[in-house]
């Protein structure tokens, strides 16, 4: 079992050092990380802390999954790998299709 953390339902105020405070109280913190839109450099709600035992980790998701923090219920759980995305941008759909031609009205 993996002693990385996925936690979701943040609060946009919430920091780094909240998340390293709220979960070193149930083992040893060796690394958060917060999620930040590239583009407007805001939180993201959601992020990753890393536990220095399994069951460190195990122990934080009984103890803070639901539990709240700025306001808001936690989600915690072990992170899972990023699901590899296919190339091109189709995002599972099937194959692009492009359409030539602009828009405009019918001639007749």
């Amino acid at each position: 079992m993996s002693n990385k953390l996925f936690v979701g339902n943040l609060s946009f105020d919430t920091t780094e050092n909240d998340l390293q405070d709220a979960f070193a109280a149930h083992g040893t913190v060796t690394e958060t990380n917060l999620m930040m839109d590239r583009v407007s450099g805001r939180p993201r709600g959601f992020g990753f802390v890393t536990m220095s035992t399994p069951e460190e980790a195990q122990k934080a998701i009984a103890a803070l999954n639901g539990a709240q923090l700025g306001g808001r219920a936690l989600t915690v759980n072990i992170a899972r790998p990023r699901e590899e995305r296919p190339a091109g941008g189709g995002g599972g759909r099937g194959p692009r299709r492009e359409y030539g031609g602009g828009g405009g009205r019918n001639r007749y």
